[in-house]
């Protein structure tokens, strides 16, 4: 393989125009999971600007580019998924019919072991070393809202009932419920960020935007707009305020979901669930294909899904002592969390503690 490898900001015009050409022919070409727009060179990009040891590894066949594998290196030669810990669609974006060998392609990359955590489907040689898969829901829009809406109703009717309830008690309560699929005001997202990162606190888990780079993350990919790729930010608002939002992502295909959130004040009216059938009938009247939930399961994401694809966690790596000593200290922690997702009798204490801690730390204690 002619493999040349690049940071970001080195990739040429032309290599950038190829790499979303062959995201937007993937659903002819019979690989839709390659229009994700985690894997767009503008969210690889975004990450190169924010974060250190992001490269583009650029495979060539006479001369034309025939693959992009974006990831992020560290100085020992470990490689990681671009944007891995908030990047839900990872792997190698490719022609149709191409094949290749992953430890050729690490020795090209300097890599001693490259980690992924949502590998997307039919990436064969990355697959076969994989460790698990999982579910990641999507809700199919192809066929039009109102068609989504009826397979909705039979599918989840007590749900779809409640929620369209509520938000008509919204709208009594609050004042007009108004919807905008792709808001521009910056202020609206910052205000989104900080419903996310009080919700992060208040249920114990690790608040994302507490590291900076995500923060820049985001704010970068708002403003980022191109013919195939562009952050969105969607809004529910109740009487002129907001009231519930979402950022996300946008190719030509699919809107990945990312950070939804919403005003507390407002939670007995479930304001994001609202938000997310207003989403979904957005993105239908755009022409889209299907929302991408992300991997996890959760209620709401069973109650709306149509169907699920499946992602991937493991590792590729060569025959390094490096290799060997990081998996050997992050598959333990990996299997661990693996256990505790997928059993409910383990899950839900471990719930529950964490929303105890969560709840110990907004009382200040």
């Amino acid at each position: 393989m002619d493999i040349s490898v690049y940071r970001p900001g080195e990739l040429t015009a032309a290599d950038r125009t190829a790499w979303s050409a062959m995201q937007v022919r993937a659903v002819e070409d019979g690989s839709p999971q390659l229009t994700n727009p985690f894997l767009a060179p503008e969210f690889a990009l975004a990450v190169g600007r924010c974060r250190r040891g992001a490269r583009i590894a650029v495979v060539r066949e006479e001369g034309a580019p025939v693959a992009f594998f974006p990831y992020q290196r560290s100085s020992l030669g470990v490689g990681r998924a671009i944007g891995m810990g908030v990047s839900d669609a990872q792997g190698l974006v490719h022609r149709p019919g191409f094949q290749w060998d992953t430890r050729e392609l690490l020795q090209a990359c300097g890599l001693s072991l490259w980690e992924f955590d949502h590998l997307v489907e039919g990436q064969k040689p990355f697959e076969v070393v994989a460790s698990g898969s999982y579910a990641s829901p999507v809700i199919d829009v192809d066929q039009g809202f109102d068609r989504y809406l009826s397979a909705l109703r039979k599918q989840s009717p007590k749900f779809t009932r409640t929620t369209l309830a509520k938000e008509r008690k919204l709208g009594r309560d609050a004042g007009e419920v108004r919807y905008v699929h792709d808001e521009r005001d910056p202020g609206v997202l910052r205000a989104l960020i900080g419903w996310k990162s009080a919700q992060y606190r208040r249920t114990g888990r690790a608040d994302r935007f507490a590291r900076p780079w995500i923060t820049q993350l985001v704010e970068q990919l708002f403003h980022t707009r191109t013919e195939t790729f562009s952050g969105l930010l969607s809004v529910l608002y109740a009487g002129g305020r907001p009231v519930a939002a979402h950022f996300g992502l946008r190719s030509t295909t699919v809107l990945a979901c990312w950070f939804p959130a919403y005003d507390p004040e407002f939670a007995r009216y479930s304001p994001g669930l609202v938000l997310h059938l207003r989403m979904a009938e957005g993105a239908a009247a755009e022409g889209m294909a299907y929302l991408d939930l992300g991997r996890g399961g959760k209620a709401y994401k069973d109650s709306l899904k149509t169907r699920e694809l499946s992602v991937s966690e493991g590792w590729v790596t060569r025959r390094h002592p490096v290799a060997l000593g990081y998996r050997a200290r992050r598959a333990p922690v990996r299997a661990l969390r693996n256990t505790v997702l997928s059993r409910p009798e383990l899950f839900e204490p471990a719930d529950r503690l964490l929303k105890r801690v969560g709840s110990l730390r907004e009382s200040g204690h």
